[in-house]
């Protein structure tokens, strides 16, 4: 059987995308469902390709006891063939996204989700950037994702 795979994107991969790359894979473990998936995260801008996600995500999300070990990386055209869902965090990603598709060749396999689509409890359009907030930011994100990423499990089955 072939594994799905799902990409999720934010701005520079070191706080939301990584925390909704790590909700999954925990869901997916917990469903004994991880040995289906390949479950990776991107950023559309290059900042913070290579680092580690942002400490205070991290520290957050090690409350949750979720750990979150992937390294920031860039989005790439080839992600569009390698995916078969590509989950943006926000509009401006999604966006983001939408125009570098378009500028690829051979794109017919990712289909490309806004991950508020699958919310059940918060009202939020998009999932807020915690960057440049408090550390309250990053735990109301996590609440957020936790929503929304489970959602997006149950529209996969």
């Amino acid at each position: 059987m072939k594994k799905i795979s799902v990409l999720f994107v934010c701005l520079g991969n070191i706080c939301r995308s990584p925390a909704a790359e790590a909700i999954f894979i925990n869901l997916l473990e917990r469903k004994g469902l991880k040995d289906g998936f390949i479950v990776d995260s991107a950023g559309t801008g290059s900042w913070h390709i290579g680092k580690k996600a942002d400490s205070r995500m991290r520290l957050a999300a090690e409350r949750r006891d979720l750990n979150i070990l992937s390294r920031a990386r860039q989005i790439t055209k080839e992600d569009f063939k390698e995916f078969n869902y590509i989950i943006a965090m926000d509009d401006s990603n999604f966006r983001n996204i939408q125009d570098l598709k378009s500028r690829t060749a051979s794109t017919d396999f990712a289909s490309i989700k806004k991950i508020q689509d699958f919310r059940s409890v918060f009202n939020e359009q998009e999932v807020p950037d915690p960057y440049f907030g408090g550390d309250e930011g990053f735990d109301y994100v996590l609440d957020i994702l936790e929503d929304s990423v489970k959602g997006f499990l149950e529209s996969i089955f």
